[in-house]
């Protein structure tokens, strides 16, 4: 396993989460990397995406101002802080590894994933 997502779990509408994301070393720190999200019923979506530098963040509409995603090159890791969570941000959440070192927002240029982390927002 490449991607190790972690981090998920219960909380209450307006609650905070921070989600972890352990890159492997075979996977290249000069990646981009990214966070997906999949509801029940619903297509796999984009919520945001870092470059290699940790620089030029992208965000979904539906998150923006409210997730912050980072990442630790040092250490391997990467971040999402999810706070003021809705109980539409309900879903299983992955980290992707870029093809390129850019912060893609296509599920597409995303080549290694991780296997997710369930994130459930009650009202």
């Amino acid at each position: 396993v490449q991607l190790q997502a972690s981090g998920g779990g219960l909380v209450q509408a307006g609650d905070s989460l921070r989600l972890s994301c352990a890159n492997s070393k075979r996977t290249s720190s000069n990646n981009g990397m990214g966070w997906f999200r999949q509801a029940p019923g619903k297509e796999r979506e984009f919520v945001a995406s870092i470059n290699w530098r940790g620089g030029s963040p992208s965000y979904a509409d539906s998150v923006k101002g409210r997730f912050t995603i980072s990442r630790d090159n040092a250490k391997n890791m990467v971040y999402l802080q999810m706070n003021s969570l809705k109980v539409e941000d309900t879903a299983v959440y992955y980290c992707a590894s870029a093809r390129g070192a850019w912060a893609s927002i296509s599920a597409s240029d995303f080549a290694y994933w991780g296997q997710g982390t369930l994130v459930t927002v009650s009202s």
